[in-house]
C-alpha cells in the first residue's frame, strides 16, 4: 500500500525508485536540474518505508510518498504477499496519477520503481528510466520495455536491454556538489588535519560490514604512515564498534555512522575504500580520487563486481574480493592499499584515470533530455492549463 499522498498542486514530476542512496542520489541530481528549467515545479518520490529514503529526503524539499513492498525472496510462499503489494502501489499510483497528472514518471530502479511506471505508462504518461549498474538490475529490465527512454551510466548496459526503445550513455547523475568539492571545504566540515593526508573509508549510505571489520582488523598497522588520518564513514550498525576499536588504536581519525556531506568527504580523500555502488563510482569520478573496491558479494549477479571492472580495467580503481571473513579480506586489503598509501605518484595516475571517466554532466544531459520529450507531448502547456483554470475557480 501507498500511504502520505496529498495533492502538491502546480506542475509536478514524479520519481519512482528508493531503499538506498544509490535510488536517491542521483534522483535528486536530476530533480535540481529540471527544478531550473520547470517554474513552480513541484517533486514527489514514490519510494520505500526504509529509514533511508526518509534520512535522505526529509531536507531535500520533496514528498515521499512510501510504498510497503515485501522484497522478494527465493522462497516462492512469500511471493503473494510481493505481489499483492505490488497490486495495492500500483492502484493507489493510478489514483494519485488521476488527480494530479504528472508531467513525467522517472523510475531510478528496485521494486519501488515498479508500480509508478507501469501507472503511468498505463495513463499514457512519459516514462523514462535511469540505469546506473553496468548490470540492469531486475526491476530495470522487467520495464526497460514501457520506458520511451533508458538512460545508463556505462555502455555496457545496453547489451541487457534488448528490449528498450532508446538507450542513451549519459553517465550516473550526480548532485552539483560533486562538481565544485573543494578539499578545504572537506577538511572543516569534518575537522581535520590539513597537514596530513586522507583516507575515506566507505560502505555507501547504510555501512558495509565486512569492509569495516577488515579495517579494524588492519588498524594497528596504520601506525606505520604517520602522515595520513583516517575518515570512516561507518554505517548505524556498526557505529559504535568501530569507533571504540580506532580510539584503542590511538590512529588519527574521523570515525561517524552518515554524513549528508559526501562531496567534501570525496573532496578531503587522498585514497577510497568503498564499496561499488553504480551512485558511489559515479561520485567517486566526478571528484577524480584514486579507489580500492570492495564490491558487495552477496548478490547473485555480482553487478557491484561488473561496476568496480569498469573502473579498474582503465587503471581507476583496484579491486579488492570480498571474501565474507574479517580474517581474509584484512589480509586482501592489506595487499591492496599499503602500496598505495606510500606511493603518491601512483595514486595520481589513478586519479586522472578517474577524472577521465567522469560524466559530472549526467544530470544536466537528462534533464535536457526530458524536457525535450515532455515538450514534444505538450505535458508542460496542458500542466499550465490545468494550473490556470485552478486559480480561476479560487
Amino acid at each position: 500500500m501507498v500511504v502520505n499522498a496529498k495533492k502538491t498542486g502546480g506542475p509536478v514530476v514524479v520519481f519512482a525508485g528508493g531503499g538506498t542512496g544509490g535510488h536517491l542520489y542521483p534522483a535528486l541530481a536530476v530533480a535540481d536540474e529540471l527544478r531550473k528549467r520547470i517554474p513552480g515545479v513541484s517533486f514527489v518520490f514514490f519510494g520505500s518505508d526504509r529509514a533511508i529514503d526518509s534520512t535522505i529526503l526529509d531536507n531535500a524539499g520533496c514528498e515521499l510518498v512510501r510504498q510497503y513492498l515485501p522484497p522478494i525472496r527465493k522462497a516462492p510462499w512469500t511471493w503473494p504477499a510481493t505481489l499483492q503489494g505490488l497490486r495495492m502501489a500500483e492502484k493507489c499510483c493510478r489514483e494519485r496519477f488521476a488527480i494530479e497528472r504528472p508531467l513525467v514518471v522517472i523510475g531510478s530502479g528496485g521494486l519501488a520503481s515498479v508500480a509508478p511506471i507501469r501507472a503511468a505508462k498505463k495513463a499514457g504518461i512519459a516514462t523514462v528510466l535511469f540505469n546506473p549498474d553496468a548490470i540492469p538490475g531486475r526491476a530495470n529490465r522487467l520495464l526497460s520495455f514501457m520506458a520511451d527512454a533508458v538512460f545508463v551510466q556505462w555502455v555496457d548496459s545496453a547489451r541487457y536491454l534488448a528490449r528498450a526503445k532508446r538507450v542513451q550513455v549519459t553517465g550516473c547523475p550526480v548532485r552539483p556538489e560533486f562538481n565544485r568539492a573543494y578539499r578545504e571545504d572537506g577538511l572543516a566540515a569534518f575537522g581535520l588535519h590539513g597537514d596530513k593526508k586522507t583516507l575515506l573509508i566507505t560502505g555507501a549510505s547504510q555501512g558495509a560490514r565486512t569492509i569495516n571489520e577488515a579495517v579494524v582488523g588492519l588498524l594497528p598497522e596504520f601506525s606505520e604512515f604517520e602522515d595520513w588520518q583516517v575518515l570512516h564513514l561507518t554505517g548505524d550498525a556498526d557505529f559504535n564498534r568501530v569507533y571504540d576499536a580506532y580510539k584503542k588504536s590511538g590512529v588519527r581519525s574521523k570515525v561517524i555512522s552518515y554524513t549528508h556531506e559526501m562531496a567534501n568527504a570525496l573532496a578531503v580523500s587522498d585514497l577510497v575504500v568503498s564499496r561499488a555502488g553504480a551512485s558511489t563510482l559515479a561520485e567517486i569520478t566526478a571528484v577524480g580520487r584514486p579507489a580500492i573496491l570492495m564490491p558487495y558479494p552477496f548478490h547473485k549477479d555480482m553487478h557491484q563486481l561488473a561496476n568496480a571492472k569498469c573502473l579498474s580495467r582503465v587503471g581507476a580503481a583496484r579491486i579488492v574480493h570480498d571474501k565474507k571473513r574479517a580474517s581474509a579480506n584484512a589480509a586482501s586489503l592489506r595487499e591492496a592499499i599499503k602500496p598505495l598509501m606510500s606511493d603518491d605518484a601512483l595514486r595520481e595516475g589513478m586519479a586522472s584515470c578517474a577524472r577521465r571517466l567522469g560524466r559530472g554532466g549526467a544530470a544536466k544531459s537528462i534533464a535536457e533530455q526530458v524536457m525535450a520529450m515532455v515538450e514534444s507531448r505538450g505535458e508542460l502547456d496542458f500542466a499550465e492549463s490545468v494550473e490556470r483554470a485552478a486559480k480561476q475557480a479560487r
